[in-house]
């Protein structure tokens, strides 16, 4: 590079100059113009240069060429010397009039840029232009422009030639033929004259102060002459308005007496060409120059004109304008400043002009009148200030005007209250009319017709404006605070300024903010007498509820919170803390979300959590303020009839005081006003109502129970007292209504109520209630609900009830899905209907519906079924038979009608029944419908037991006809099925016993065909049934006996070994039947099989169980139950496993029955005992998984669940959630705390088994979750080891969720391990004895799960304290090794951990520690560098504990070890590098002093050039990292740097930090300069663009502060090469970088 390098830099940011981005072109400009600033000379050569050997260069880089040149002219003009400004002002001129053809843009370049160099060299520049200025010969387009702009820009320069110019100029007007050329002379005279006046005004400043106007007035007057009587005549528009132009301009250079003699000609004439242009500016600014000339002069001809004048420029202010026409715009404030003008000589004539304008009702007269006076009042003050009082009464703010007049009304009063207006008599009635407006609707109402006038001025526009105006007024017009505070106040409370609210709580905010900084915090208080304003507990009051729809209103949340916050002393002063505590969060809240984003049910709750907590802070010391603020509530409630969301969430305010209140008697009050208050029909209403009835409960249970059982009872819900006046009765509606209003109370008051007081009520005062509003009664009959409110508020009630029910400590929870809500639906609705007569098909169309959602996905669970099944049983087999309800249905006459009905009605319910015996159609299936109907056929009423008879055969026939035995299989349910239709062989009833032996013969039949028998084959016990059927049309007793034993003797030849308890039981249950035949039957039946067949029940303990399972299920008497389970317990204590065994086939999740079960295994200490050791021995051996590979593509396998163990695992966690367990669990503790841990382990990330084949046991829910079973079990081992405070630490930091997930499972580990190691769980030790053999366990998962224990315990004092330290390093250290990279980084982590946790054992293992960090970093089977991350980490907590002995020897190995790591492409990495480097600077003071400063220059690069990282956790690394090296450099400047500058949270600019630094380094560090340049270069080539531009930006620091000798020991030419060379980098951020940093080689 042999050039100068400034020479160099210049061009090649000329050469870049047309970059293809703008920015990059805007920043290389820039970067020529700095340079050009220090070397202006060597730049602007270069500039010329250029364009003179590239005359071929695009025009485009040309134009950028010279304005370059012009802004380094404009800075540098002082410095540059005359030759050099000949050589550019040729070029310049040159290149303007190269071409005769106009190219503006070029040619205007050059002529700006000789402009910039007439500011000092006007002779230089004058003697050039001039040349091509003579006279007689019509001159270069440019040229003229440029003599005008030369005029206006050097004015002291160019007016000494001006008289030469227009001696010139004059003769040429008459040549120019050109419109073009008229005009450009035109401009150049109106800037000569505008040059001369400015001349004039600053004679003082002139260079020769003896000039006069007079010395131009004749030149002008006759330029003058022609403009106007000539050139203003021409047709060309653009010339006229040119002209028009300069004659303003001209005006105030005419001689004073031909001024006044031109008046009368020349104002009509300018006045005249209103008509003749469509554009008008020009010549209103004309007119205004005129008028101010002749005003200035005090003209008497003018007077004669004001009529004129005002009659032509008033209509112009009254026609609407078009914003978008930037002329008219520009016109419109030109005939303004007509005004202004005028008014300075002639402003009572004016005012009354205007006033009288004001009173003609006409929209556009008025607006634009309005508009004047604005205007008058901001540009006019001192000439109006005696008229203020007038002004203001000639405002009539009438409610007729339209929007358009009120928009402009707004502004007016805006300008009054700028100057003082609105704190004379009537100011307040302006700030009424501008709150009015705020006021206007913010949703529609009635839709207006359809609006074509583009310039209407909407509600929506004016109310905004109005809102703005109320803003400003607030904030900046200091005189306003007095007059809107408090006078605002009044503006809250009333319902018509609803939607003010905003605007004006905001305003109350702000002036309240100020009365709080004037009263210093102390608070302020009102007089209330002195105006009306609202009360405390009103203002609270509207402000909770206007908040509670924060975005209503133009979002009016805010600002009520804002006001709020601010007004505590005007509502209580002991809300001061809460509030301040309270608000900022919440108004946080609101500005965090939008309308479609804030959930609002959760914002409502804020609010209200807010109430109570102001409540609580109140009533400390004002108990009765709670009371009147609930009165003022419903005081309140009238004022928000049409808005019901809002009135709802009122209700809600109120529940939440009424909770608070302590006063029964104002509860009770409040109740009655709150109940009678609501508007039945207004779904959002009965909902506010009913959370209020809820929030009232939670604390006066019996009150509100009280309150609304009266409300209940009230004429509010009576109908009307007969038949006949229900049909009249328009109010029945509302009735209906109000009971969907009380259906709801009920819902919310179970809801919210106390948990433990409501369980025990809910049926009897909460149910009960809810079904007598539902259930209404005239004059005793039922009277059906035809309304959809009432079924839907009731659905509603009984989801909340059932909620309710779920939260409950004392319960289970339910998981509803869609289709469960559905057929729940469904069953409502069935439910809906009597019982005692059919009168609507409702009960046949929901059973249909219900068929086909049975055939969809999911499968309905167990407990839906068995309800979905016992409803439409209900509904069918108890309606009474057609004949006995015939007289309570008088409306149904048709009898075949209804005997269809109820035939479909029934054949509805078999078809239902068969669908959901279709779904499952197994022994098992069967008894799932079979369980329901044996009540039904035992029943007392004959039709009942008929009707279920007859569904129970057809069921059978029909399970036979689809049954298709493929392999021979046992019928278990055999035996209760046929001791339940046995004894109804002898009913009274023929039809039942027709049925029932109907029913045993097809049952028969059906096991013999699963015993491998033919459909067609030919049985004895068969044909001896088939004899029988004979003879059941008899009564005969002894026949009867006869027909029993026969039954006996094939039963008991026909059923199965395995049958025998199942039956017995059944019929031993029969015994009790009502019927004393069927009784007696079950009885011979009985003893017939016992005596054949009772041998076999010896070993029948899983029959048993089952028997009693089923038992379970249906017993409502709890010692009945009782006793069950310790017939269970008593069977377990003689034969655990096989009870266990038993009991753990059961279905996954086990239900409650067999949960029961599990627990009565707890109920012995020593029986619980062995049931746990039984479990976790059975646990402990069976594989915990199978791993499938679900594709031959893919080589990942699944892990799937082994039934055994998951089994185990259910039954272990329901043993452990009974507290009888805890005394065996206490002795048991550590072996079944590593067990279940290690059951937690090995089944993170494991999936249900895919096909469960057990005898018994069904799909497994696909929302069963293996690990989720497992931390369960684990979580309630622990709730029996009875320790609150590790409980509390396990749920705040979520500890069992973080468990379940195999991404998070080792972080929940680690946090069990903490809250053991931090609370000193006992049996600590023995656990990590007995975790030990898990670190080598076959299964990766109880590796993890015991490295990550261990891991955590090494962090915490109490392993020192229990002498664990060395147990638990020498156990993790093998684990180095592991196959598993999860062990590997878990071990290295635990390692690192050790040093928080057991600092002082680090030196006894610091070899093996440090070692094993620096093989972590070096570890490659890590593609995502966790163990590399971990090592780093762990390397920097080693090294913190650690003294320099220990680390001297691998100090330097270490540091070269991590470089690498420094520019890694992760930038958790990158971070965790810097900060080892930071670490180890500990060591750096010592023998290796010297070496590890080497490192810290070697790094220091990278160092600074990642302070500015995309990565804001690299930019807090290296901050630590340079801070710590500091002090190790030897320099106290940079070190005072690194401290002063680098803090972690502090903001840093990045480029000011980096050229102030390279000084420090400059000065400290000669000898590493070149070291550190020579290091930027290498980043040029980084892949982060970041790092390249920093790169190049430190290397200009450096170069750009170096001395001229410094410099000497750079590789300039190498190092200016690669800068340049990154002009061209891809991207342009990295471009803009290089430009700047080649502008700060200026000194090169």
């Amino acid at each position: 590079m042999g050039m100068n390098y400034t020479e160099a830099f210049s061009v090649a940011l000329i050469d870049a100059a047309f970059d293809k981005d703008e920015s990059v072109r805007q920043e290389i400009s820039q970067a020529l113009r700095e340079l050009g600033c220090s070397h202006p000379r060597l730049v602007l050569l270069a500039c010329h240069s250029y364009l003179s050997k590239h005359s071929k260069l695009l025009q485009g880089h040309r134009i950028v060429i010279l304005h370059t040149m012009e802004a380094i002219v404009k800075e540098t003009i002082s410095q540059l010397d005359q030759p050099l400004a000949k050589m550019i002002i040729s070029l310049a001129s040159e290149e303007m009039t190269k071409l005769k053809a106009i190219v503006p843009d070029w040619q205007g370049a050059a002529s700006q840029l000789l402009v910039a160099l007439g500011c000092r060299f006007i002779n230089e520049v004058m003697e050039e232009i001039l040349q091509k200025f003579q006279p007689g010969v019509l001159p270069h387009f440019f040229v003229v422009q440029t003599l005008g702009n030369l005029a206006m820009a050097n004015v002291y320069g160019m007016v000494p030639f001006l008289t030469a110019i227009l001696g010139t100029m004059l003769p040429m007007l008459g040549m120019a033929k050109h419109d073009s050329m008229k005009s450009v002379f035109t401009i150049a005279l109106g800037r000569f004259s505008e040059s001369i006046l400015e001349y004039l005004a600053n004679l003082d400043k002139a260079p020769d102060p003896t000039v006069r106007k007079d010395a131009f007035s004749s030149e002008i007057y006759t330029s003058y002459e022609i403009l106007f009587n000539v050139w203003l005549q021409h047709k060309e528009t653009k010339l006229r308005a040119s002209v028009v132009d300069a004659v303003g301009h001209m005006s105030y250079l005419l001689p004073p007496d031909k001024l006044e003699e031109q008046l009368p000609k020349l104002i009509p004439g300018i006045l005249t060409l209103y008509k003749k242009h469509s554009e008008h500016f020009h010549i209103t600014q004309s007119l205004c120059h005129v008028l101010d000339a002749a005003v200035d002069m005090g003209s008497r001809v003018l007077e004669t004109q004001i009529d004129n004048l005002l009659g032509i420029l008033h209509p112009q202010v009254c026609t609407p304008l078009d914003y978008s026409n930037h002329m008219a715009v520009r016109n419109h404030n030109e005939v303004l400043r007509c005004f202004t003008v005028l008014a300075r000589a002639y402003a009572d004539r004016l005012i009354a002009f205007l006033l009288q304008r004001l009173e003609v009702h006409n929209e556009r007269t008025r607006i634009g009148t309005l508009t004047v006076i604005k205007h008058l009042i901001n540009s006019a003050s001192q000439q109006l200030e005696s008229k203020k009082s007038l002004i203001l009464a000639g405002m009539k703010l009438t409610t007729q005007d339209n929007n358009k007049v009120k928009w402009m009304m707004a502004q007016v009063i805006s300008a009054m209250a700028h100057h003082d207006y609105l704190e004379l008599d009537g100011g307040e009635a302006m700030v009424e009319f501008i709150i009015r407006q705020c006021a206007l609707p913010c949703e529609p109402g009635t839709p207006k017709p359809r609006s074509y006038d583009p310039d209407e001025v909407t509600d929506e526009s004016l109310r905004t404006m109005c809102d703005n105006i109320l803003h400003l007024l607030t904030t900046t017009v200091k005189k306003m605070e007095n007059v809107l505070w408090p006078f605002l106040l009044e503006f809250v409370i009333p319902p018509q300024y609803l939607d003010a609210l905003a605007p004006v709580c905001r305003s109350l905010a702000h002036l309240g903010m100020k009365k709080q900084q004037q009263h210093s915090g102390e608070g302020f208080q009102l007089n209330n007498k002195e105006r009306d304003l609202p009360k405390p507990q009103a203002l609270l009051t509207r402000l909770m509820v206007v908040s509670a729809f924060p975005f209503r209103g133009r979002g009016r949340g805010v600002s009520a919170l804002r006001f709020l916050q601010v007004a505590v002393p005007l509502v209580h002063p002991q809300l001061l803390k809460v509030w301040n505590e309270e608000l900022p969060s919440l108004i946080q809240y609101l500005e965090e979300n939008s309308e479609d984003t804030l959930p609002q049910r959760h914002w409502e709750d804020k609010l209200l959590l807010l109430l109570s907590k102001s409540l609580e802070a109140v009533t400390v010391g004002d108990e009765t303020w709670s009371g009147q603020l609930s009165e003022e509530m419903t005081k309140h409630l009238s004022n928000y009839s049409n808005h019901p969301s809002e009135k709802g969430f009122l209700y809600k305010c109120v529940g939440v005081v009424l909770r608070q209140t302590t006063d029964i008697n104002v509860v009770r009050k409040q109740l009655v006003e709150v109940l009678h208050s609501v508007r039945h029909t207004e779904p959002l209403e009965r909902e506010g109502v009913a959370v209020c009835i809820g929030f009232c409960a939670k604390t006066h249970l019996d009150v509100t129970l009280a309150k609304l059982e009266d409300f209940g009872k009230s004429d509010v819900l009576k109908k009307s007292p007969s038949l006949f006046q229900i049909l009249k009765d328009k109010s029945d509606v509302d009735v209906e209504k109000a009971k969907s209003t009380l259906i709801l109370c009920y819902g919310y008051l179970t809801l919210y109520a106390p948990k433990e007081l409501i369980l025990p009520r809910i049926e009897k005062d909460v149910i009960r209630q809810v079904l007598s509003h539902f259930n209404t009664k005239v004059l005793g009959i039922k009277v059906e609900t035809k309304d959809l409110t009432i079924k839907l508020s009731l659905m509603k009630s009984i989801s909340l009830i059932a909620r309710a029910i779920c939260a409950n400590e004392q319960s289970n929870s339910y998981n509803f899905t869609r289709k469960r809500e559905l057929l729940a639906y469904m069953q409502d609705l069935i439910k809906l209907e009597p019982m005692d007569v059919l009168r609507t098909p409702i009960r046949q169309h929901a059973m249909i519906t219900c068929s086909h959602l049975l055939k969809l996905d999911p499968l309905v669970d167990e407990t839906d079924m068995f309800e979905l099944i016992k409803t439409c049983m209900d509904s069918v087999f108890g309606l009474p038979p057609l004949g006995m309800d015939r007289s309570k249905d008088e409306a149904c006459t048709d009898i075949k009608e209804r005997e269809i009905l109820y035939s479909e009605t029934l054949s509805a319910l078999q078809e239902l029944l068969k669908q959901i015996l279709v779904q499952d159609l197994t022994p098992e299936g069967l008894q799932v419908i079979f369980k329901h109907v044996e009540g039904w056929i035992t029943s007392r009423r004959d039709w009942e037991r008929e009707r279920a008879m007859i569904v129970t055969s057809k069921l059978l026939l029909f399970y036979l006809e689809r049954l298709n035995v493929r392999t021979m299989v046992s019928f278990h349910n055999l035996g209760a099925l046929i001791g339940r239709l046995v004894p109804r062989c002898t009913d009274p009833l023929v039809t039942v016993r027709q049925n029932a032996l109907e029913g045993l013969y097809t049952l028969i039949c059906i096991q013999l065909r699963y015993a491998g028998f033919a459909p067609d084959h030919s049985d004895e016990c068969l044909t001896r049934l088939k004899n029988l059927q004979s003879g059941l049309h008899q009564s005969d007793s002894k026949l009867m006996f006869h027909t029993c034993s026969e039954i006996g003797q094939v039963v008991a030849k026909s059923l199965p070994q395995d049958q025998l308890s199942s039956l017995l039981f059944m019929l031993l249950e029969g015994l009790t039947d009502p019927h004393p035949h069927c009784s007696s039957a079950a009885s011979v039946i009985s003893n017939s099989l016992i005596r054949v067949r009772g041998s076999g029940l010896l070993n029948q303990i899983s029959e048993v169980l089952e028997v009693l399972y089923i038992r379970l299920q249906i017993i409502a008497q709890e010692p009945v139950k009782a006793s069950v389970l310790q017939t269970v317990s008593v069977l377990a204590s003689q034969n655990l496993p096989a009870v266990i065994s038993s009991l753990l086939s059961y279905p996954l999740p086990f239900d409650k029955a067999t949960g029961e079960m599990w627990q009565s295994l707890a109920g012995d200490v020593t029986l619980a005992r062995r049931s746990l050791e039984f479990l976790t021995e059975r646990m402990n051996k069976q594989l915990p998984y199978d791993e499938k590979r679900e594709s031959m593509l893919r080589k990942s396998v699944t892990r799937f669940a082994t039934i055994q163990p998951l089994a185990v695992t259910c039954a272990l966690t329901k043993l452990l959630s009974t507290v009888d367990s805890a005394e065996a669990v206490s002795i048991l503790y550590p072996s079944l705390f590593s067990s279940l841990l290690g059951r937690v382990g090995c089944t993170v990330g494991v999936r249900l088994p895919k096909d469960p084949v057990k005898e018994r046991q069904n799909r497994l829910p696909k929302d069963l979750d293996v690990c989720s079973c497992s931390v369960e079990a684990l979580k309630l081992l622990t709730v029996r080891g009875n320790d609150e405070e590790f409980l509390k630490m396990m749920e705040q930091e979520n500890g069992w969720d973080l468990m379940r997930s195999p991404d998070t499972h080792h972080q929940g580990v680690a946090v069990l391990a903490r809250a053991m190691g931090t609370h000193g769980v006992t049996h600590l030790s023995s656990i990590v004895e007995q975790l030990i053999p898990m670190l080598s366990s076959p299964y990766e998962g109880q590796r993890i799960t015991a490295v990550a224990f261990f891991g955590e315990l090494l962090n915490h004092r109490v392993t020192s304290d229990l002498v664990l330290t060395d147990t638990l390093l020498s156990s993790l250290l093998p684990c180095l090794v592991d196959t598993s990279s999860v062990v590997r980084m878990l071990t290295i982590r635990g390692l690192g951990n050790a040093a928080d946790g057991v600092p002082h054992k680090i030196h006894k293992y610091s070899t093996k520690l440090l070692s094993a960090m620096i093989a972590g970093m070096d570890e490659k089977d890590d593609p995502d560098d966790l163990i590399t991350l971990e090592a780093m980490s762990g390397l920097s907590k080693v090294l913190k504990q650690l003294e320099e002995i220990n680390v001297q020897p691998i100090l330097i190995n270490i540091a070269l070890r991590i470089r690498p790591f420094f520019e890694k492409e992760k930038d958790a990495v990158r971070a965790a590098a810097f900060m080892v480097f930071g670490n180890l600077s500990r060591f750096g003071d010592g023998q290796s002093k010297a070496d590890f400063v080497e490192q810290i220059h070697s790094s220091l690069v990278s160092l600074l050039l990642h302070l500015n990282d995309s990565s804001e956790e690299v930019v807090k690394a290296c901050k630590f990292t340079l801070r710590s090296v500091g002090p190790l450099m030897g320099s106290e400047s940079v070190s005072a740097m690194l401290q002063k500058h680098l803090l972690e949270e502090a903001s840093l600019h990045y480029g000011e930090f980096i050229n102030d630094l390279a000084k420090h380094l400059i000065s400290d560090f000669p000898e590493k300069v070149n070291f550190y340049i020579m290091g930027n270069v290498s980043f040029f080539k980084s892949t982060w663009p970041e790092i390249r531009g920093n790169a190049v930006m430190f290397t200009g620091f450096l170069l750009g502060n170096l001395s001229q000798e410094e410099l000497q020991s750079i590789s300039l030419e190498h190092v200016c090469t690669a800068i340049i060379l990154l002009l061209r980098d891809g991207v342009p951020s990295v471009r803009i970088k290089a430009a700047e940093a080649l502008s700060l080689l200026h000194e090169l």
